[in-house]
C-alpha cells in the first residue's frame, strides 16, 4: 500500500456523526434550558430566569466542544497495522497490528442507522487495545471489516 517514503492517507469519520451528537446534547439539555427559563417567568419572577444562562453556556461550550472532537477522529491503513488517532486533550493513538486481531465487528445502533452510520470495533487478545472507530458510512465499515479480516487470518498464520 505504501510506497517507501510515502505515507498513506489518513481517513475521517462521516460528518453525520458530529450531527447525531449534537443533537443528542440539543435534547438533553434543551428541556434543561426551557424550564430554568420559562417557569421563573411563568410564576412571575423574570429575574430568576437568570439560571438559565448556565445551561446554555453549558451548551454552548459542549457544542464547541464536540465539533473539536469530531475533527480529532481519523484512522490510516499501513501495510502492517491501523492507526486510530483521536482525542483533543488526552490525545490517543491505537495501532492495532493486523495479526493481533481477533474479531472485527460492524454494529450500527437506531440512531446510527438514522443518520446512516456504522461503528468498527476491533478485538484483539489484550482487552486494553480494543479500538473502535465511530462514523462509519455503513459500506466503508464493512469493506474494512473483511480487509482486515482478511490481513488478519494472512498475517497471524504464522503465530
Amino acid at each position: 500500500m505504501d510506497e517507501v517514503g510515502e505515507e498513506a492517507a489518513w481517513h475521517g469519520v462521516r460528518p453525520g456523526l458530529l450531527t447525531m451528537r449534537r443533537l443528542v446534547l440539543a435534547l438533553w439539555l434543551g428541556p434543561l434550558v426551557l424550564a430554568a427559563a420559562v417557569v421563573p417567568a411563568v410564576l412571575g419572577a423574570p429575574v430568576w430566569s437568570l439560571p438559565a444562562l448556565a445551561p446554555l453556556l453549558l451548551g454552548a461550550w459542549g457544542w464547541r466542544a464536540l465539533g473539536r472532537n469530531f475533527r480529532s477522529w481519523r484512522y490510516q491503513e499501513r501495510d502492517d497495522d491501523l492507526l486510530i488517532s483521536r482525542g483533543v486533550l488526552w490525545r490517543q493513538l491505537t495501532v492495532v497490528p493486523y495479526g493481533r486481531m481477533q474479531l472485527v465487528e460492524v454494529t450500527s445502533g437506531p440512531l446510527d442507522r438514522k443518520f446512516d452510520l456504522a461503528r468498527l470495533q476491533l478485538h484483539t487478545a489484550a482487552a486494553a487495545s480494543d479500538a473502535t472507530i465511530p462514523g462509519l458510512e455503513p459500506a466503508e465499515a464493512e469493506r474494512l471489516r473483511d480487509r482486515l479480516t482478511a490481513l488478519g487470518e494472512a498475517r497471524s498464520a504464522g503465530l
